[in-house]
């Protein structure tokens, strides 16, 4: 059976938008066919095998700095402050956000890098949003200590993503693709397509979905790519932006390729996406924080380096203050 999903108490964007495609009760990328399952004899089979760079990894000695300063949570300038993994902090127009919070290690995966502050620092925050639904995008203990640190935050996260939000007494809105959430009269957010899928457990496969999101305000944008594979969705978001100001886009965890295509970009896919959105500065992200792929740590970022003259590029240090 198949079904068409999205919140009606908020504006489409797209016209003649009938929803996001539900097949047998699991969201896909919007194709008519259920999207392949990436099960754990997957996972395990991957960890048997032999990496073909693990002479590289074993050998790899990349750290991320980290810049310790807590004064951009007080600050009143338009910023993006990198916080690790796919966690930023950015303030514009007065408005304050976190993408996708993660602050502490994750089941069996340590985090390599620390933050720039302590988390108690993070208050006054207004949304908090939340790509999907994999554990190191959205990390049940960091976002239970944002809520107990900002009683008034707001989740904006994408359909049948609200049990969580609802058991801890947090107000929320989700949302499906071209979307525009509810939010400040000086602020626009709105949850466009990505290229991925979910699961958190072993019977809860697509059971909600996932996205990207884009941030307007003060003649100013904002794309957060969360996790996605390269697609034609970054063309079509274009269509609704016509040039985005900032692209936060993820680069690792592209290794082995079998595993990782239809999940993540590798560094050249996200340079795409940076010209399939017509965007004016990359801001480079995902990497570095956890090791959870097989291409040695700091690969990604190098390959990314390697492309700065030809592209506009900002790799920001942890706590370091992009001013935007």
């Amino acid at each position: 059976m198949k079904e068409y999903r999205f919140n009606k108490d908020l504006e489409i964007i797209k016209k003649d938008w009938k929803g996001n495609l539900v097949i047998g009760g699991e969201y896909t990328n919007g194709v008519m066919r259920k999207d392949r399952q990436i099960m754990p004899l997957d996972i395990l089979k991957w960890k048997l095998s032999k990496n073909p760079q693990a002479k590289e990894k074993k050998e790899e000695n990349y750290k991320l700095k980290v810049i310790n300063d807590n004064s951009f949570i007080s600050s009143k300038d338009d910023m993006i402050v990198w916080l690790g993994h796919a966690s930023f902090f950015i303030r514009l127009n007065g408005t304050t956000f976190i993408t996708d919070p993660i602050f502490y290690d994750i089941t069996f995966i340590k985090r390599l890098a620390g933050l720039p502050c302590a988390i108690s620092d993070f208050k006054g925050i207004d949304y908090v949003l939340l790509s999907h639904g994999h554990r190191d995008h959205f990390d049940k203990k960091s976002l239970k200590q944002l809520f107990r640190n900002n009683p008034e935050i707001e989740a904006l996260i994408p359909l049948d993503m609200n049990e969580f939000f609802e058991d801890n007494n947090v107000k929320y809105q989700q949302a499906g693709w071209y979307q525009k959430y509810k939010t400040k009269s000086e602020i626009e957010v709105f949850f466009m397509p990505a290229r991925h899928w979910n699961r958190r457990g072993i019977l809860d496969f697509n059971q909600y979905l996932w996205g990207s999101f884009v941030i307007k305000s003060n003649g100013k944008s904002i794309f957060f790519s969360g996790d996605t594979a390269y697609g034609n969705h970054f063309k079509e978001i274009s269509k609704y932006f016509n040039e985005i100001d900032y692209s936060l886009l993820s680069i690792a965890a592209y290794m082995p390729v079998n595993i990782m295509k239809e999940t993540h970009m590798d560094p050249d896919e996200a340079l795409k996406a940076f010209e399939d959105l017509n965007s004016k500065v990359f801001v480079p992200m995902h990497y570095g924080t956890y090791d959870l792929s097989d291409e040695p740590l700091g690969e990604p970022i190098r390959r990314i380096e390697s492309k700065k003259e030809k592209y506009n590029i900002k790799i920001l240090n942890i706590g370091e203050k992009f001013e935007i």
